[in-house]
């Protein structure tokens, strides 16, 4: 019986050994992921709209004059696709993405709007002459 009592008091603190080392990990991993969440900046999305000056696809910029100053931000996600069909003039609405501070991190989403229809001009007839 005594040779078994050691062996048995091995595997015992070897198990224990093995479930703590376990539980370590397991928490390092939870507060690796709680870390990462809190750091991530929350930002808040608004839209402005303006003038496109210039497009860069390769640079995934857009340049665009809204009251009257030259604004550029990156183009991020589904919004670098439109980059390469926008041309300088062309009036756009461009979903902004902010950080807490209120500073302008990328654009997420571009829509060009359409031009207004031009004015009707009046019909060309023949106008009635009063005669004196």
């Amino acid at each position: 019986m005594k040779k078994l009592l050691l062996p048995l008091a091995l595997i015992l603190v070897a198990g224990v050994s093995v479930a703590q080392a376990a539980d370590t990990k397991t928490a390092a991993k939870a507060d690796t992921k709680t870390a990462a969440t809190a750091k991530a900046p929350a930002l808040k999305a608004h839209v402005i709209e303006g003038e496109v000056v210039s497009a860069d696809a390769t640079a995934k910029t857009i340049t665009v004059k809204v009251n009257g100053e030259d604004k550029t931000a990156p183009v991020h996600g589904k919004a670098v696709a439109h980059l390469a069909s926008l041309k300088a003039g062309e009036k756009v609405s461009l979903t902004c993405m902010d950080n807490d501070k209120g500073e302008h991190q990328y654009v997420s989403a571009i829509k060009v709007e359409k031009a207004p229809a031009a004015a009707k001009e009046p019909a060309k007839g023949t106008t009635k002459k009063s005669s004196k």
